[in-house]
């Protein structure tokens, strides 16, 4: 076990915590580092070719077009799309707002209805809310135990005035991977345009915006080791979709996003798109093969592991786990050698239990449990051994302390017991 800190040891403090170093980081869902290979692609464009893309004038103008149209085709070849069909965003949550509440404005006469999900990201389930107290009627689709959504119930909510379904790929916090194909063939019979907000599976799943019959895809950087604030918008364009923009400027991106694009940025999202498509299937084996090593290293030791979220249906590099009789927040700030979250970056500063397990049906208590670690292209097995060790050390101190764990081991049933108002 680590040495007890000293205060006068060199080390790392901030908001009052003090490490021995950089904590190891399992936080992949969050953001990712930069792949070197990335950034060495975007140095040029920060320091010699800094034109501005649109400048039609002169050679610096013309690189910089010449490279950013370059990337669309990077980033559109991972999808399976035409490049025409690539807007460059500030990210995926500026392409969530741009689809939903776009498409929603644009048909406003005739579409006054939008289906989603209650496990949707945050800025989906903002913009939905946006749009109702415009007067719009929005459907919350409930998920099953699994996390995974129930088609019948998508065709059941589906109306004739629905002007769009919004349903992400691979969700942030539990992982799961939806039914794509099967949802893009009901829209498709339903003649309903099909959103998705795919910022956690661009790159880690493959991803067909034809054979998933996708009309609008939010794509992010930072999720597949590129770099953030650059982010990209699917809008196919046979059957053509039409958004209203939402912001208003020079009319670059097709009009549908006013302002300078970023060059260095676009250039960084491109290369580690195709870096992605390179590598994505010996990413995927070498991820799967470390998930497997921390579940199993922790179940080995621990009982009362429970994972959220469908097993088979998910992405490999996203594993939350609840712990029984452990409090959530307590476990967080003893793995503080773990850089590990309960839930998305988004909401992580609300002590609220995790409206996404809540959604799954996972009672509070165990909601409060939770724990997401994102393995990525760079985590190493010393590093899974590591949080193995530090996981386990921790749940078994707090449970140690903990008086429900002994009334269970003790055979008592916890949720039968009546407790005294005092």
């Amino acid at each position: 076990m680590a040495e007890p800190y000293q205060e006068d040891t060199p080390g790392v403090s901030m908001k009052g915590v003090k490490i021995s170093g950089r904590p190891l980081y399992l936080d992949m869902q969050a953001t990712s580092p930069v792949d070197p290979r990335v950034l060495d692609a975007m140095l040029p464009y920060y320091l010699s070719r800094f034109g501005n893309p649109h400048s039609r004038t002169h050679l610096y103008g013309w690189e910089s077009d010449k490279a950013v149209e370059s990337a669309r085709s990077q980033v559109s070849a991972l999808i399976n799309a035409s490049p025409k069909e690539i807007i460059f965003t500030s990210g995926a949550t500026e392409s969530n707002n741009i689809s939903v509440k776009g498409v929603m404005h644009f048909y406003r006469e005739k579409k006054r209805h939008i289906i989603t999900t209650q496990t949707e990201h945050k800025c989906v389930l903002d913009s939905c809310r946006h749009l109702q107290q415009e007067g719009f009627d929005v459907t919350y689709l409930p998920v099953k135990p699994d996390g995974l959504l129930d088609l019948d119930e998508l065709r059941a909510a589906i109306r004739p005035d629905t002007g769009l379904v919004s349903i992400m790929m691979v969700n942030n916090e539990i992982g799961v991977i939806q039914p794509m194909e099967e949802i893009g063939k009901i829209c498709r019979e339903m003649n309903v345009p099909f959103h998705t907000d795919a910022a956690q599976g661009l790159g880690k799943i493959p991803i067909d915006v034809e054979k998933m019959n996708i009309s609008l895809m939010s794509l992010s950087g930072h999720k597949i080791y590129g770099p953030k604030g650059i982010g990209a918008l699917y809008m196919r364009r046979r059957p053509r979709i039409r958004v209203e923009p939402q912001m208003s400027g020079g009319g670059q991106e097709r009009g549908i996003r006013s302002g300078t694009v970023p060059t260095p940025l676009v250039v960084g999202f491109g290369s580690a798109c195709e870096l992605a498509m390179k590598e994505m299937e010996y990413d995927d084996k070498r991820i799967t093969a470390l998930q497997k090593r921390l579940l199993n290293g922790i179940r080995e030791k621990i009982d009362g592991v429970v994972v959220n979220g469908s097993v088979e249906r998910r992405y490999a590099g996203n594993l939350n786990l609840s712990f029984a009789y452990v409090e959530g927040e307590s476990l967080l700030m003893g793995l503080k050698e773990v850089a590990v979250s309960s839930g998305s970056a988004c909401t992580s500063a609300s002590l609220e239990p995790s409206y996404v397990l809540r959604a799954l049906g996972v009672d509070e208590d165990m909601a409060h449990t939770s724990i997401r670690y994102g393995i990525g292209r760079f985590t190493t097995e010393e590093e899974i051994d590591r949080a193995v060790e530090l996981t386990v050390h921790q749940v078994e101190k707090l449970r140690e302390m903990s008086p429900l764990y002994e009334m269970v081991k003790e055979g008592i049933d916890i949720k039968s017991i009546q407790w005294s108002q005092h």
